[in-house]
């Protein structure tokens, strides 16, 4: 039987085992140079500074110019917001960023309704779903986070109200669940 040559992650990382020090920064630069996304994962990964940092905020902004960018009006492109709010937890593993990224989509998007009037189902269904996302990491590993986000996350009712497609319901229902299970904490 011949043995089948290695391919993928295994060569990769077989490459990566053998290689010098200086020839791994050499790669990581290179990586870095490679592209944008590159260069924030990166800089996400080595920050010093964990909720504060430099990072969160080219996140953030990601998530916010698919709504309200500087210039003309929202793309609306909510898996580009989406896989800013991946790519955050990916690169930093940090909870309290990652609920303050995807509650940042659902106040933006929430907003948009608001300023803007009902948009269609599948917009309203993603930030539900992302809504329900924060409710889990919340009642979950991120409970000790919650007081930091109560008043942000009781303040999308107010902007709610009229909004159709279910999704003011849903958001009022979550609200209440949330504080019903976590206000003591």
């Amino acid at each position: 039987m011949s043995e089948k040559k290695s391919t993928g992650w295994q060569n990769v990382r077989r490459q990566l085992d053998n290689g010098s020090k200086p020839a791994l920064i050499a790669l990581v630069k290179d990586l870095y140079d490679a592209s944008p996304d590159n260069r924030d994962f990166l800089q996400a990964r080595f920050q010093a500074e964990k909720n504060s940092g430099t990072a969160l905020e080219k996140y953030r902004h990601k998530i916010v110019e698919q709504f309200f960018p500087v210039r003309g009006f929202g793309k609306l492109k909510l898996s580009e917001a989406r896989k800013a709010i991946r790519d955050y937890r990916k690169a930093t593993g940090n909870l309290d960023g990652t609920i303050d990224l995807m509650l940042t989509y659902v106040e933006n998007g929430t907003e948009f309704t608001h300023q803007f009037g009902d948009i269609n189902e599948s917009f309203y269904n993603s930030l539900e779903s992302v809504l329900n996302e924060i409710a889990q990491l919340l009642m979950g590993e991120g409970r000790e986070f919650y007081s930091q986000f109560r008043e942000r996350i009781q303040r999308l009712t107010n902007h709610a109200d009229d909004i159709g497609w279910g999704y003011g319901d849903a958001l009022r229902d979550q609200v209440y669940q949330l504080k019903n299970e976590l206000a003591g904490e």
